[in-house]
């Protein structure tokens, strides 16, 4: 079975969109390896059509240019790119390709095969469609800490709730969080009664 993972970049009030406006600031050495680490090693990957425009009108050119950043482009490059869009489109980025059927069980299929895990860079469609169906096996987020005020988020209102498992999790030195959370089983039934037996007494 291959694991299905997905990378993030969050504000803290769990704003996923256009980070390019608000997340250069926090990226260094640390984040550079967290990144390497999962994009950087992945052989296939899983993107919504946004995401792929973004990456095929960058990643190239700068593979092309030769500069610091062309040998994270090849990887990206070397990558099988698999494109979730239900409109007609020409990959012009090499090893790249549209999904054929459904998501789910495109996603399926994949998750049967063998190999190392198939990641996801932002596609936020993508990975809420994959929560929903129970497919994501792995939530990697990169929360930064400004709250950015504006834009689309992770969790939509108005859903069931969501239950994970926070898996592991670092602070960078730039504040950002590094999380891995996984699915978690529903939290339970729970009232305030169970509750107040963990509060904190005088003299504990």
């Amino acid at each position: 079975m291959r694991k299905i993972s997905a990378q993030l970049f969050i504000s803290l009030d769990g704003v996923v969109e256009a980070p390019d406006q608000w997340h250069f600031p926090y990226f260094d050495d640390a984040m550079g390896a967290a990144v390497d680490t999962t994009l950087g090693t992945a052989d296939t990957l899983l993107l919504g059509r946004r995401t792929y425009e973004s990456f095929a009108g960058a990643w190239p050119e700068r593979e092309a240019a030769g500069g610091e950043d062309a040998p994270f482009a090849t990887l990206l490059g070397d990558a099988r790119k698999i494109v979730v869009t239900h409109r007609p489109l020409p990959p012009t980025w090499r090893n790249a390709e549209v999904l054929d059927g459904g998501l789910v069980e495109a996603v399926t299929a994949l998750k049967a095969g063998t190999g190392s895990p198939v990641w996801i860079s932002g596609s936020v469609s993508v990975v809420r469609q994959l929560l929903a169906a129970g497919l994501l096996d792995e939530l990697n987020l990169l929360v930064h800490p400004i709250a950015v005020r504006s834009g689309t988020r992770l969790f939509e209102e108005g859903g069931a709730p969501l239950p994970l498992r926070l898996v592991s999790g670092e602070t960078f030195p730039s504040g950002v969080l590094n999380l891995f959370y996984a699915p978690a089983a529903e939290p339970g039934t729970a009232t305030y009664e169970d509750a107040r037996a963990h509060l904190p007494r005088n003299g504990d």
